[in-house]
């Protein structure tokens, strides 16, 4: 088997001893190839090159963006249709960020050592499953996506993503946001399929649950959501203090569930459509990827395979 193990130095927690420890386990298996990004852009780069070559598992060792990456590369010639490849690599992931939603919700453990030990068994015993992805705007995204105060709070803390990331540096840019939102807040308006459109403020898109995690605390906006079924919906058509206290507490809670008169809410949705009348932030897996007016969002079941 050949693999490609792809290295964020500047996530939040890999350490050059980590990375040689994981490259040392994994080489005992498979041929491999360590590659350590050094730009934004380069795990997508190396993970398209490798689905090209025919390698058969790519490894990202790093946060939920390198991840992102990894992904949006194995899928670069797909055309939005996995099934439209021949060979796509099986993926493996090994936590390194601060978050790892992604990771935490397949089961695998938080601590890089551990998540080795987790993936080498997987790969010894042909464990894997298939996972529904989200595709927005031509980007891949795993765990959310979002149009509004979230991407506002991601475009904020943008430029100190890696070392410096922290669940209260999202806070402090999750407030300031909230009462100085930089673009404005413009009204968005929801399209459903059968039903009539819904103006709202901000929009949250998930493709499993928890949606986040606050500190060790996992932040649930769609408890129906997972990678076996469609996108999740979560709007607010306010975004007053106490309808935002209001979900918060609802997120942060045990059970989970979310209610509200403000409240917009679905899961299991195969397309999501938001249109906003001037341009608002869009984020995907917590990484900003610009400003839109309008943006799909399609549930594509079942694209990619994952050691797990």
């Amino acid at each position: 088997m050949r693999a490609v193990l792809i290295v964020n130095p500047q996530a939040t927690s890999t350490t050059p001893g980590g990375r040689d420890v994981l490259a040392h386990a994994l080489a005992s298996q498979v041929k491999l190839d360590v590659v350590e990004t050094d730009y934004r852009g380069h795990a997508m780069a190396v993970a398209r090159s490798a689905a090209r070559d025919g390698v058969d598992l790519v490894v990202a060792h790093g946060g939920d963006g390198t991840v992102n990456e990894v992904v949006n590369g194995l899928l670069a010639d797909s055309g939005g249709d996995p099934r439209e490849l021949g060979h796509v690599p099986m993926l493996g992931v090994v936590p390194g960020g601060s978050a790892n939603v992604f990771a935490r919700a397949l089961g695998i453990s938080h601590d890089p050592v551990e998540a080795t030990h987790q993936l080498l068994n997987a790969s010894e015993q042909g464990r894997n499953r298939r996972v529904g992805l989200g595709l927005a705007d031509g980007h891949w995204f795993t765990f959310n996506a979002g149009l509004g105060w979230d991407a506002d709070v991601v475009a904020s803390v943008a430029r100190r993503r890696g070392k410096q990331t922290s669940a209260a540096l999202y806070m402090r840019a999750a407030v300031t946001a909230h009462f100085r939102p930089p673009l404005g807040r413009p009204p968005l308006t929801v399209k459903l399929n059968g039903e009539e459109p819904v103006e709202v403020v901000t929009a949250f898109i998930s493709n499993t649950d928890p949606w986040s995690y606050l500190g060790e605390r996992p932040v649930h906006l769609n408890r129906g959501c997972s990678f076996d079924t469609g996108l999740g919906l979560f709007a607010l058509k306010g975004l007053a203090l106490p309808t935002v206290f209001k979900h918060l507490r609802q997120a942060l809670s045990g059970s989970g569930e979310q209610r509200g008169r403000r409240l917009l809410r679905h899961d299991d949705l195969p397309i999501i459509r938001i249109e906003a009348g001037e341009p608002v932030n869009f984020q995907v897996d917590g990484d900003l990827i610009g400003q839109r007016t309008r943006v799909e969002f399609f549930s594509v079941p079942g694209a990619l395979t994952v050691v797990v």
